[in-house]
């Protein structure tokens, strides 16, 4: 994640003309968008401050600072709060060293399985296909449903991985109809989760090798796309069920905060519930 800081920040000067901002155009620009210099004064700072900051030079930078800078570089939330990460790798690592120390060897063991009680969770969720993920998108469990739709048991462990699937699965791009915005989804929220976790070299690992061997995701990648799969609605082919039209909503498992269930949730009674229940039944079967 090195340079990560000013990476952003320039590829988001890049997306605001002058004129957006109030500011007049003058003189050639090398670059597009928004020189520097724009940026401090309408953020309220010194030039040599922001491009300190820029450089990763600002580690003790103030809330308002940051705040300032996003509200001229237009940043949503997810944006923002991306920002506030790769701005303070400092007071990040202080507080997973304090979290570490007082930690158990258990708590410890949970951040890379999940604890018995959600698995009794995911499976009590009959009707509706669900799994858990980590910061890295690497799938940890599921139920039984969320194995048919997605096909994770018949995967090695080393390759239960969502970034993975979707840029290097030649299956992926028949899997999911609108191939194009699941891939940019998929980058957008694992470079969120990587501002959270700069010196996971777990993460870096699947960064590098991603990039290595898809075109695709080395492009988007470098547009530094930022935001959270949080919730929303994804179609997939499935090989037996047919088309899937599948809402999704993702819940935070406290104990574990890098831990998410996502559970996908079709409308009671849709088309889609129904191809679900009959695959549901078609893997009963074929599993008696």
């Amino acid at each position: 994640m090195d340079g990560e800081l000013g990476d952003f920040l320039r590829s988001r000067r890049a997306r605001i003309q002058p004129e957006e901002v109030g500011l007049a155009s003058y003189g050639r620009r090398r670059v597009p968008g928004l020189r520097r210099e724009e940026v401090a004064q309408l953020a309220g700072v010194s030039v040599d401050y922001y491009i300190r900051l820029e450089q990763g030079r600002g580690p003790s930078v103030s809330d308002a600072v940051l705040d300032a800078v996003a509200r001229v570089l237009r940043l949503d939330e997810a944006e923002h709060e991306y920002l506030r990460a790769v701005a303070r790798p400092r007071r990040r690592a202080e507080g997973r060293q304090a979290a570490a120390r007082g930690s158990t060897h258990r708590e410890a063991a949970a951040a890379s399985l999940v604890r018995p009680g959600v698995q009794l969770i995911l499976d009590g969720l009959d009707r509706n296909p669900a799994y858990v993920l980590d910061h890295r998108m690497d799938v940890l469990a599921w139920n039984a449903l969320g194995d048919a739709v997605v096909g994770l048991s018949d995967q090695a462990p080393g390759e239960r991985n969502m970034p993975r699937r979707v840029f290097l699965d030649p299956s992926a791009r028949d899997l999911y109809p609108d191939w194009a915005a699941i891939a940019s989804q998929t980058v957008a929220h694992l470079r969120l989760q990587a501002g959270h976790h700069p010196d996971d070299a777990a993460t870096a690992r699947l960064v590098g090798e991603l990039s290595r061997a898809s075109d695709d995701f080395r492009r988007l990648w470098a547009d530094h796309l930022v935001k959270p799969c949080d919730h929303g609605v994804k179609q997939l082919r499935h090989p037996v069920a047919g088309l899937l039209t599948l809402p999704y909503e993702t819940l935070t498992i406290p104990a574990a905060p890098d831990q998410t269930i996502v559970v996908y949730t079709p409308e009671p009674g849709s088309e889609t519930a129904e191809r679900l229940a009959l695959l549901g039944s078609w893997m009963t079967s074929r599993a008696g």
